[in-house]
C-alpha cells in the first residue's frame, strides 16, 4: 500500500508542473550546397513539458514548410518540408521570464534544392538538433525570441545539412 501511495504521489507531483503549448514561428533556412538560396516559411508545432523543479523534460512535434520561389527567372523553386518529433529539455528559472531549451528531433523530410545538374529532389529520414529561448510577456503567451537548428537528411550526404533560424509566438494552454 505504501509503495502504491508513493508512486501515485510521485506522479501527481510530476504532473503538477506539466505544461502543453502550441506555437507558430517564422523560419529562415539555408542548405550549404551549390546554387541554393535562403528559404522562408512557417514552422508550427506542439510541445508538452513535465516540470521537475528547475528542469523540465518532454516532447515536441512540429512541421516546417520552407520555400523559395522563382525570383530571378531561373526556375529554382527550392523547398524544405519536415515533420519531426522528439525529446525536449528546458530550464525554467521561475524568477526570470525566460526559458532556454534544447531538443533532439527526428522524422521525415523532403528537399528540392539547387539548379541544373546539381538539382536534388528527395525525401528521407531527417533529424534536427536545436536550441532557443522563450520570453514570457503575458501569463500564457511567450515570444520565441530565437531558435537555431542544425539538421540533416540521411542519404543525401553532408552537403545537405540544413540550418534554420526562427522566431515566433508560443501559447501555453491552460
Amino acid at each position: 500500500m505504501l509503495a502504491c501511495t508513493c508512486v501515485v504521489g510521485g506522479f501527481a507531483a510530476a504532473s503538477a508542473g506539466a505544461q502543453t503549448a502550441i506555437y507558430g514561428e517564422f523560419t529562415a533556412g539555408k542548405i550549404p550546397a551549390a546554387n541554393t538560396e535562403w528559404m522562408y516559411g512557417p514552422t508550427v508545432g506542439l510541445y508538452h513539458d513535465n516540470g521537475l523543479g528547475l528542469v523540465a523534460y518532454g516532447y515536441d512535434v512540429r512541421g516546417s514548410f520552407l520555400r523559395r520561389g522563382d525570383t530571378n527567372g531561373s526556375d529554382s523553386n527550392e523547398s524544405l518540408t519536415t515533420f519531426e518529433g522528439g525529446l525536449r529539455f528546458a530550464v525554467t528559472p521561475h524568477v526570470l521570464p525566460v526559458k532556454p531549451y534544447v531538443e533532439a528531433l527526428g522524422g521525415y523530410g523532403g528537399l528540392t534544392a539547387g539548379q541544373g545538374t546539381v538539382r536534388t529532389s528527395a525525401s528521407h529520414f531527417t533529424y534536427q538538433f536545436l536550441g532557443g529561448v522563450d520570453f514570457t510577456f503575458f501569463p500564457r503567451l511567450d515570444w520565441r525570441v530565437v531558435e537555431f537548428s542544425y539538421g540533416g537528411l540521411s542519404g543525401l550526404g553532408s552537403s545537405y545539412d540544413p540550418k534554420t533560424l526562427s522566431t515566433g509566438l508560443v501559447f501555453r494552454l491552460p
